[in-house]
């Protein structure tokens, strides 16, 4: 017997004279995923491409279905191999995407407070990106480089979502400075690596850039976090 199965026995001899009994643990509850068939489909056409949970993609999966038909384009900064951007291409075929990346690696880090090195995820190839995606080709948009150079003539764009994973603590700060001003109300801003130990830039830039905002970060899954614009006050 396991000791997880001894504790559960032991328990419940406890609770038997008060005629209680323990409830189904958690763990055998299906995923929250389970009947959302486009989902799982998209799921399995990304599979090796990605290094996100599925319980993360499948928050950012649920928030471009449902801003799909807000104002304002899509934007992803951190692509690596386009795991997560055909996700989110599946999910709202009908929004322009653009995908930011040097496609080349992480780029220059802070020591002090990123884990990351230069150059880590340089296992990716930028015409390998954009054959993986070239089903969706006519509504993405790439931007090769070193952002926020890279964003240079979009400075009248609105963004509905915003999918940012760059793990370091720079790139989250310049792409609050970018997005947020361009962000419509209600539209969203989803961070991966939140929280991680192994990311604590992500948190910092975060943290300072909404000091003075009305937004407060919003957990949504293990290591992940959102923000909601909010509307104007006149």
């Amino acid at each position: 017997m396991s000791a997880r199965q001894a504790l559960r026995t032991l328990l419940s001899a406890c609770l038997r004279p008060a005629r209680l009994k323990l409830a189904p643990r958690y763990v055998d509850w299906p995923d929250i995923w389970a009947k959302d068939a486009a989902f799982i489909d998209a799921m399995a056409k990304i599979e090796g491409v990605t290094l996100v949970p599925r319980e993360r993609c499948f928050v950012l999966h649920q928030l471009a279905r449902t801003l799909e038909g807000s104002n304002g384009d899509f934007a992803e900064i951190g692509v690596y191999k386009g795991g997560t951007a055909y996700l989110t291409a599946c999910a709202a075929p009908g929004k322009t995407i653009h995908l930011f990346d040097t496609f080349e690696g992480m780029p220059e880090v802070d020591a002090g407070i990123d884990a990351h090195r230069t150059g880590d995820f340089a296992d990716t190839r930028y015409d390998d990106v954009r054959s993986f995606l070239a089903p969706f080709r006519e509504r993405i948009a790439f931007h090769k480089g070193f952002f926020p150079a890279t964003a240079a003539g979009l400075e009248e764009k609105t963004f509905a979502l915003v999918y940012v994973d760059v793990d370091i603590y720079q790139s989250v700060k310049d792409a609050l400075a970018f997005f947020y001003p361009r962000l419509v109300p209600g539209g969203v801003m989803l961070f991966d690596d939140f929280d991680s130990p192994k990311c604590q830039g992500v948190r910092k830039a975060i943290d300072e850039f909404l000091a003075d905002k009305p937004e407060r970060p919003v957990v949504t899954a293990y290591y992940q976090t959102m923000i909601i614009k909010a509307a104007a006050v006149s």
